[in-house]
């Protein structure tokens, strides 16, 4: 056999393998995914809407244009906790079980004419616990922020134009829920804790002024400071009398020493001494007098002004948290509401047979070069 013939057989052999290969590699997947695209696989619709959620106080950053400027005005929230929390709701089990108990998506994915490999429950979703059907619904399901103007874009991808739409809208009202839920939990612990320490002021403004009524009753005065100066003007009358009884009865022994008034003047005078002593006790001498009365008694009356302080400060505070409260309520309105698609945007057909064909043909490529030089090696 001349070399000639050997090198003809090589090549018929490679040009044989060489041709199995573009059947297998290239002509039968374009086949099958012309097939799969053309007849099989289901039209997708997807329905999409805007919203944001901001805080009347917050403000946006500025530096921005156009409508970050616009929103600007308006006080949307700067730190985005909102949005963020929305976001991870409206992608959590949590959302998806208010969703499965009120429009049955389990249903919509696994019905509506779905192609048997796509569609939930078929060849790519063998099980149909919850959590394949979690995985299923974050791989149609999609919330994107925009950073620069907290305006979130959800994205729902369903099997019909009216599904699309249905579980968007129903996703915008679980998002109105939780707002309101974050927004009620807030003011319930604010409200309780200012509450409470209005209760506590209240209380400790009550036992001052128990207390001070308990001393009053105890000590029968209703307030030293004014009783004291009744006292001290009764103190001052008995001395001004008793100074005139006395310089009448130096008069009376200077003038008329037998005068039969002088023993009872000496009387007066005594009595009256008696009672100014007696009445200078009771304002200040005496343990239980009025000026010993009065230290207890102003430290009672300071007690009930600073509880009655604490009282107006904790009332205060609490108005104030109140419409503190009002001015970081957050609200979320929807931009852009749920469209309803009438043209199905997923699958590109034409373009995922494509991108097979030529995925094929490079491995083709690839391959009959290694099967080339195999042959060659071994020839």
């Amino acid at each position: 056999m001349t070399i000639s013939s050997k090198i003809g057989q090589a090549s018929a052999f490679i040009s044989q393998k060489t041709n199995r290969l573009f059947l297998w590699c290239v002509i039968v997947p374009t086949a099958l995914a012309g097939f799969y695209y053309g007849l099989v696989a289901s039209n997708i619709y997807i329905s999409e809407s805007k919203y944001i959620v901001y805080s009347p106080q917050s403000s946006v950053s500025t530096g921005g244009g156009g409508l970050q400027q616009l929103l600007q005005g308006v006080g949307v929230s700067g730190d985005s906790y909102g949005v963020y929390a929305v976001h991870d709701y409206l992608l959590s089990r949590d959302a998806l079980r208010q969703l499965q108990a009120g429009l049955d998506v389990s249903k919509m994915y696994s019905g509506h004419g779905a192609d048997f490999i796509n569609r939930f429950g078929g060849l790519m979703y063998l099980s149909e616990t919850f959590e394949d059907l979690f995985q299923f619904y974050t791989s149609h399901v999609t919330d994107d922020i925009d950073a620069s103007s907290n305006i979130s874009t959800l994205t729902v991808q369903a099997f019909t134009p009216q599904d699309s739409q249905r579980i968007n809208a129903q996703l915008l009202a679980l998002g109105q829920q939780l707002i309101d839920k974050l927004n009620q939990q807030a003011d319930e612990k604010t409200e309780a804790f200012y509450q409470g320490e209005v209760a506590k002021a209240e209380a400790g403004l009550q036992k001052a002024s128990q207390e001070k009524a308990a001393f009053q009753n105890n000590s029968a005065l209703f307030n030293p400071t004014s009783q004291s100066t009744l006292e001290y003007q009764i103190l001052g009358r008995l001395q001004n009398e008793l100074i005139q009884d006395q310089l009448k009865l130096a008069q009376m022994l200077a003038l008329t020493p037998s005068n039969p008034q002088i023993d009872s003047l000496k009387k007066q005078i005594s009595s009256l001494q008696t009672q100014i002593d007696k009445q200078s006790a009771a304002v200040t001498g005496a343990p239980n007098s009025l000026a010993s009365k009065s230290v207890t008694f102003e430290r009672l009356t300071l007690n009930q002004s600073f509880a009655e302080s604490e009282l107006a400060a904790a009332m205060t505070s609490l108005e104030q948290a109140r419409i503190r409260l009002q001015k970081q309520q957050l609200f979320i309105e929807t931009v852009v509401s749920p469209n309803l698609p009438d043209e199905s945007m997923q699958p590109k057909r034409l373009r995922n047979t494509l991108a097979v064909f030529i995925l094929g043909l490079l491995v083709w490529g690839v391959l009959s070069i290694i099967v080339a030089g195999v042959r060659e090696h071994h020839g």
